[in-house]
């Protein structure tokens, strides 16, 4: 009798001791259900919001003010047993505030690196965008090499690592674009939307009276979480998807509308995504359909159109995912064959 692939996985699991694949996928959903169980209405941001976690990337939350962004990340920093630190951005926020300061130790004769609230699992930047280009560019180092180098000594930071950034809309007073070298360090930006009516309602209702954040706490552990993560980076994804992936991304820099296409550390994270997605929806490889869905947040921050192609529509964001969906649309989808 041939074993099931579950089986196989269950086998692994026990032998080497980590999680196996429907531990790790039921983690998974009993983190998004933790989530959901505040902020409402929103489970599509709330998986992406997982699935840049369970991925190793960053996460980057762009909407108009007051519509749940910090909600969100503080109720997923909440659902998982990670240290979280909290950093709002403002004008006159250096880049010290953000990685830390050498401080002289009177007692001791000598000066010791005081850490600053970069050094967490889970650091959630509030209106990254008010602060000046020069405490932005202070992420860049630790976003990318999971390290800071502070008066010429590097510290490494936790595992797993990521920054989840809010940011308003550019036209919003008081805001400064970030770079594009900035954003490629994110593996992906989302939007939340207004809720639906019935979301406001509940809404509404909940806060009346009580924090709905009161009422929740961990559901996993860092040591937990830190796991779900090796099973989603040993997941497997065939040839034909990883060739489907580059396809994609090289299909924006040879576009006559788009004058930066998607790097190729957009096209690794689209890759590492897909996994991250694939675990949270009960996959044990990844499918075509997982990138397609991943292609917009993924990718569409990260291109820049061309002066020409924008004239016709005022709307940056809107022209770049419709021509990411025209993209996907006339790239050939593979056939996938899972790992026996």
């Amino acid at each position: 009798m041939t074993d099931t692939t579950a089986q196989r996985s269950d086998r692994r699991g026990e032998e080497s001791g980590d999680l196996t694949f429907d531990e790790a996928h039921d983690l998974t959903r009993r983190i998004i259900a933790n989530v959901e169980s505040v902020i409402s209405g929103k489970t599509d941001a709330v998986r992406m919001a997982l699935t840049v976690v369970l991925a190793g990337g960053h996460l980057l939350l762009e909407d108009v003010p007051g519509v749940g962004k910090t909600m969100l990340a503080r109720t997923l920093g909440t659902s998982v047993g990670s240290k979280v630190n909290r950093i709002q951005f403002t004008p006159d926020l250096l880049p010290s505030d953000v990685t830390g300061v050498s401080v002289y130790n009177q007692v001791e004769r000598r000066f010791e690196f005081s850490p600053g609230p970069i050094f967490a699992n889970i650091v959630i930047g509030d209106e990254i965008n008010r602060a000046s280009p020069k405490t932005q560019s202070a992420l860049l180092e630790s976003m990318e090499e999971r390290q800071v180098t502070v008066d010429g000594t590097t510290y490494p930071l936790a595992r797993p690592f990521t920054v989840v950034a809010t940011q308003n809309p550019i036209e919003m007073e008081g805001t400064y674009a970030l770079p594009e070298a900035q954003r490629d360090r994110f593996m992906a930006r989302i939007s939340m939307g207004y809720p639906s009516a019935d979301a406001e309602v509940a809404i509404l209702t909940r806060r009346e009276t009580s924090n709905p954040l009161d009422a929740i706490g961990p559901v996993v552990t860092n040591d937990q979480l830190v796991r779900v993560i090796e099973t989603v980076t040993a997941t497997y994804v065939s040839p034909a998807v990883t060739h489907y992936a580059v396809a994609l991304a090289r299909a924006t820099r040879a576009h006559p509308d788009l004058r930066l296409g998607a790097s190729p550390r957009s096209t690794l994270q689209l890759v590492r995504a897909a996994r991250a997605l694939a675990v949270i929806e009960g996959y044990e490889f990844v499918l075509p359909d997982h990138v397609d869905r991943l292609v917009v947040p993924v990718l569409g921050h990260r291109l820049v159109a061309t002066n020409k192609a924008l004239g016709h529509t005022g709307d940056s964001d809107a022209f770049l995912s419709a021509l990411l969906d025209d993209i996907v649309a006339a790239t050939p989808v593979p056939s996938v064959v899972p790992r026996t």
